[in-house]
């Protein structure tokens, strides 16, 4: 019975310590935190704990509704695999530029554009 009080007790505090350490997400200029897939992290994502984004002012996104039941608990484990997925996901950021095509008057364009050829949607 003793044994039983002390594995009962062992595994509570060790729920309470994945509790803690729930990482969400937040974007550059949001005011909000995510989960990992919304898909409002499309361009900018910074990891952040639950608890220290509550603490500086974040609020739940309506989208994506991250909740303490329903983030990703941060462990040793997960963290060499969200390393993994950030390298990714930085690796596939594009940025706006310049379009490259000419007008008629012989000028370039001033149209931004974020299409591989670098040429804006008229060019």
């Amino acid at each position: 019975m003793k044994s039983l009080k002390i594995v009962v007790l062992y595994i509570i505090f060790s729920l309470g310590y994945c509790i803690s350490a729930q990482t969400v997400y937040t974007t550059k200029t949001g005011e909000k935190y995510h989960k990992s897939n919304c898909h409002y992290l499309k361009y900018s994502k910074k990891e952040i704990k639950l608890d220290k984004a509550k603490a500086l002012g974040f609020s739940a996104c309506k989208v994506c509704k991250p909740t303490e039941s329903n983030t990703k608990k941060k462990s040793n484990n997960t963290s060499l695999t969200s390393k993994k997925e950030s390298k990714t996901a930085t690796s596939k950021k594009v940025v706006a530029s310049q379009c490259t095509g000419k007008t008629k008057a012989g000028k370039q364009c001033k149209r931004k554009t974020k299409n591989a050829s670098g040429r804006c949607y008229q060019h």
